[in-house]
């Protein structure tokens, strides 16, 4: 039996959710369900030894922007005045964002220039705290993966907007329908009425779904793994749900 995980991370352990999803006999059983996630409880799941840990959150920041706040510092900072217009698009938003919006139509939160921000400051210090126990470049080739719940339910044709909050009940019910169809062989079992009563719950099943295709080499790789290895990489899977089988 193989295990992946999926973290739905927030800045505090209030939005944050964990799913521990476990893969045999050519089904996929929602073994663990958290919502509520503090530090160590995700810590562990981070150790967890499963196959790969997929968390929703950017893993690093803009090249550009990290430069560009090192010369500010410094004070050696010098821009053209004849800037052209969409300039700040390089510094706001990573590689991987740029890829995601040009090819899926999405746009990922800006890691640089919105709250995100928040969240991804909190993965940092968890990484820094696994320190050499868990092997974890910033591109996803090793036990943790940065996925993009919204991207990878566009590309299985999936609802991808209009589930979020409680407000959205009927949207998060009906996506939680179609899942079910298109994989009959996800079980949620106990786990199902959490799942339709928070879209947490269900981005972190999601995330351990996406965990799966990453296993199965089953996801856009980077197109610069140099890059990637500074600034991150969202793993957008490239086949059908079915695949990850």
């Amino acid at each position: 039996m193989k295990t992946t995980v999926g973290i739905d991370l927030a800045a505090e352990p209030k939005g944050t959710a964990i799913a521990a999803v476990s893969w045999h006999d050519g089904a996929a059983v929602v073994e663990t369900l958290l919502t509520g996630c503090g530090d160590d409880i995700v810590l562990h799941w981070m150790h967890h030894p499963s196959e790969a840990v997929g968390i929703d959150c950017p893993f690093g920041w803009p090249a550009k922007f990290v430069d560009l706040v090192s010369q500010h510092s410094a004070r050696t900072l010098q821009v053209s005045p004849d800037l052209r217009a969409g300039w700040r698009r390089e510094y706001v938003l990573r590689a991987t964002d740029r890829w995601v919006h040009d090819n899926l139509g999405l746009v990922p939160l800006s890691v640089a220039a919105d709250r995100i921000g928040h969240t991804a400051i909190r993965l940092a210090a968890l990484i820094a705290r696994l320190g050499d126990h868990v092997r974890s470049p910033l591109d996803g080739s090793g036990a943790l993966a940065e996925v993009y719940p919204a991207a990878a339910l566009k590309t299985w044709g999936l609802p991808h907007r209009g589930y979020k909050r409680g407000v959205n009940a009927a949207g998060r019910n009906a996506l939680v329908d179609e899942i079910q169809a298109v994989a009959p062989w996800l079980e949620l079992g106990e786990h199902e009425s959490t799942v339709r009563a928070s879209d947490d719950a269900l981005d972190a099943v999601v995330c351990a779904l996406i965990s799966r295709a990453v296993t199965r080499g089953l996801t856009q790789p980077p197109e610069d793994v140099t890059l990637a290895l500074i600034e991150g990489w969202i793993h957008v899977p490239t086949r059908p749900i079915e695949d990850l089988r």
